[in-house]
């Protein structure tokens, strides 16, 4: 369960960096106090998180291992392909993240909720659930989302907009370049 925690921990906190999440942070930072944004982006995460382990834990048993990790590969070579594209923030999802109804947890909440359901790390945590110990994937992947939406809250109060997004876009895309080559390599090196 440790192993899967730390791997959780990390590919999420990755495929969190320069995510449309972060943007989502960085807004709502600037409007409710950050820990109230920390518990609204905690209590998303951990609901969203468990339906993505749940669902990469029923493919696990349904498909080879082997097959498994060649898919986990090829995700991430994609998920790096996704990071280098980037992600902004529409006009229509900043009015939404400025917006001052209701609770701010509720309002966070609710927010990344929707937000996450489809995004690559919704994606990541599957792939990892198909893999992994479903308890350390699903705390790991929670706590790695949490931290780097931290970060971005942290950084974005102390930094304001001079974040260095374009370095943090490229370095976790080629981490996720090399992890998803060594899953496939590893993968089809077992299948030989």
């Amino acid at each position: 369960m440790l192993g899967s925690l730390a791997v959780s921990s990390m590919a999420i906190f990755l495929a969190e960096l320069g995510d449309k999440s972060q943007l989502m942070a960085l807004t709502f930072a600037t409007r409710y106090r950050a820990w109230q944004v920390l518990l609204g982006i905690t209590v998303a995460t951990t609901l969203v998180h468990a339906v993505s382990v749940a669902l990469g834990f029923g493919l696990g048993e349904l498909l080879p291992t082997e097959w498994i990790a060649l898919i986990a590969g090829v995700a991430f070579l994609g998920f790096a392909a996704w990071t280098l594209r980037g992600d902004h923030l529409t006009e229509d999802e900043k009015r939404k993240a400025t917006r001052r109804a209701g609770s701010a947890v509720l309002v966070v909440t609710a927010a990344f909720f929707l937000a996450e359901l489809g995004d690559k790390t919704m994606l990541a945590t599957v792939t990892l659930a198909t893999h992994h110990d479903w308890l350390g994937t699903w705390i790991g992947s929670t706590v790695g989302m949490v931290l780097a939406d931290a970060v971005a809250i942290g950084a974005g109060l102390l930094l304001g907009r001079h974040l260095p997004e374009r370095v943090i876009r490229y370095g976790a895309a080629a981490l996720f370049a090399v992890f998803g080559g060594w899953l496939v390599v590893d993968s089809l090196i077992a299948q030989l």
